[in-house]
């Protein structure tokens, strides 16, 4: 079937905005549950559409109440909670503009974002996210308004209003109220994180999103209206942001919120999820656990490890359009039933249809793992100034590509090998930025993604490194650390790996255990201390590791080779100074983390 062109789409979206697309759904599934959580107490509640209408509309007219009026900032500090979408859909309700932040924001974080978007209402979960807003507010001029969630006891003097007391007005006509923004409004600013200086505010539009939604509809290979999803990741973050928040409202999907990725395998399991997308570390601490569960018994893992053997096989036949053989279709068979599928029910995937890894690279066996185990795991691609996907191939995917462009984008590799985009999905820009947004953005609409990449002939891109992270040796050779580091976690007891190596005569890495993986592996062989600290110095770990870094390097020209590593006792927790809140490497913290580690392993 041919996809349709940018203009079309543009024909389609034309005067659509997030709150138009809202109505229809909630037109459509009134009575339909809408978002599920679960009580401190672990019982489940939900929200039907209506109710979620109802909650939003309310929360729209306390907004207005509060003097809040269309083109002003809402910033929102929340855990995944149902609350937060009433929050954002109120404020789009009247023509707002809903911001939400990372919770982990120190207040002088706080400050920069609240302060640089200059947000009139913030509305915080609780008193420890109050307390923030708190320590800097003086600082604020902008900032009128702090409404709280979670105040039992009534402790928050601070806070101006409460949740409840906005939800406590006369709500507003929900039909009159999504023509109030128009398409060109920002139906958001999406911060980055500012692992390389102060962060940047993108800015997307209703006109973004109703297109992207256009686009994708042609190419998700199953119904979504009710399809479970489960929301875990930071929605301060485009990824979840638009899977559970923006094609959540134009799809009918049904919401399960996660309020800590900790929870993840708990929530998966008991929402048995339609769809569940993840950045790779999810996938990798997800394939650690399973293993770790096989590992206990080496019969029982060798025997686990012929049936991913048999997916596999089932798999490659099945992307190459052709059928396995007799004997191996019958061994599939008995392997899908006593084995793969049993393990698909525990972890809660054995109703996935669509599984998406994006953000980052995955090392390829951590792709064939779930792709053998039978579920469908495509790579995705996008950035923020995207509006989070330019790539994807639900039902074609090519295994080591992202995928080919989604419906109406262009994709062109420049001279220096960078990746650029085009189409209606591209931001407008960086909020009061326009230095930065002319660099990423070129006079004919094409988005610079600082991304290197290649084209094959049908059009699937492969992405071989950032641009900005190539490492220029003291020597002059570029070389990708992303390669390099996953290869270095093929190993099941390495969990994370950094390569260094920038300016300097060789490359080295620092390499972190998997909290999963190496404590069994470490007592299947008779070590009694299996803390990650305690395996770090240990000689067995030390000849386990040298041995599979000498196996990696060996895939690769002398020059890219890791010639010392040291492994670190602590694992790199998500949102810290090593790693982003969706768990990409912050390789400037790293190095200033670690700088003694690093000047050692050159010493």
């Amino acid at each position: 079937m041919d996809r349709p062109t940018s203009a079309e789409l543009m024909a389609e979206v034309e005067g659509r905005t997030v709150p138009l697309l809202f109505a229809e759904t909630v037109a459509a599934r009134s009575d339909q549950t809408a978002l599920r959580w679960k009580s401190p107490s672990g019982d489940w509640s939900s929200w039907t559409w209506a109710e979620y209408a109802d909650r939003a509309c309310r929360f729209a007219a306390g907004l207005l109440q509060l003097g809040v009026s269309r083109g002003d900032r809402v910033v929102i500090m929340m855990r995944n909670r149902p609350e937060f979408h009433v929050a954002d859909m109120g404020a789009m309700l009247i023509g707002a503009t809903p911001i939400s932040i990372y919770n982990s924001s120190s207040p002088d974080q706080v400050r920069y974002l609240v302060g640089h978007s200059e947000s009139e209402v913030a509305v915080v979960e609780d008193i420890a996210f109050l307390e923030r807003i708190q320590r800097v507010r003086a600082e604020l001029p902008d900032l009128e308004h702090v409404v709280i969630l979670d105040d039992p006891h009534h402790l928050a003097d601070a806070a101006d209003h409460r949740f409840a007391d906005l939800l406590a007005t006369t709500p507003v006509e929900l039909d009159a109220a999504v023509h109030v923004a128009q398409p060109d409004d920002l139906a958001t600013i999406v911060y980055t994180s500012g692992t390389t200086g102060p962060p940047k505010g993108a800015m997307l539009t209703h006109l973004n999103l109703a297109w992207l939604e256009a686009s994708s509809r042609r190419i998700i290979p199953v119904e979504l209206p009710g399809a479970r999803f489960v929301s875990y990741l930071p929605m301060a973050h485009i990824l979840e942001r638009l899977l559970s928040h923006y094609m959540h409202v134009a799809h009918g999907t049904e919401v399960t919120t996660c309020p800590d990725t900790t929870m993840l395998a708990a929530y998966l399991g008991e929402v048995r999820p339609k769809v569940f997308v993840g950045v790779p570390r999810v996938w990798e601490k997800l394939n650690s656990g399973i293993m770790a569960m096989a590992g206990a018994d080496p019969d029982r893992r060798a025997d686990f490890e012929r049936a991913l053997a048999l997916g596999r096989a089932k798999d490659e036949a099945r992307l190459a359009g052709r059928d396995l053989d007799p004997d191996t279709q019958a061994a599939w068979e008995k392997a899908e039933a006593e084995a793969l599928g049993l393990v698909r029910m525990l972890v809660g995937l054995d109703q996935c249809e669509v599984a998406v890894t994006g953000a980052a690279p995955i090392a390829p066996e951590t792709f064939w793992f779930f792709r053998s185990l039978g579920i469908p795991l495509s790579e995705g691609y996008g950035m923020t100034e995207s509006s989070g996907v330019i790539t994807s191939e639900y039902s074609d995917p090519r295994p080591g590509s992202v995928g080919r462009a989604m419906p109406g984008v262009e994709i062109h590799i420049a001279e220096d090998g960078e990746v650029l985009a085009r189409g209606a999905n591209v931001f407008p820009g960086y909020l009061k930025d326009p230095e930065r947004t002319a660099d990423t953005v070129d006079e004919e609409g094409w988005l610079h993604t600082g991304d290197i990449g290649e084209l094959d002939d049908d059009g699937y891109l492969h992405i071989v490194d950032r641009k900005k992270e190539l490492i220029i040796t003291a020597g002059g050779k570029n070389i990708s650390p992303a390669n390099l580091e996953a290869a270095l976690k093929e190993h099941p007891i390495i969990g994370q790996a950094a390569v260094i190596g920038d300016s300097r005569p060789f490359l080295t890495a620092l390499l972190v255990l998997d909290p999963d993986m190496a404590p069994g592996w470490a007592a299947s062989r008779g070590i009694e201390d299996t803390s990650l600290a305690a395996l770090a110095s240990q000689p067995d770990v030390r000849e386990e590791v040298d041995r599979f870094v000498s196996e990696a390097n060996a895939r690769f020209s002398r020059v890219e080779q890791i010639k010392r590593y040291a492994i670190l006792g602590a694992e790199w927790e998500p949102d810290s100074v090593e790693l982003t809140p969706t768990m990409k490497l912050k390789r400037r913290g790293i190095a200033e983390k670690h700088a003694d580690t690093i000047e050692s392993l050159y010493g």
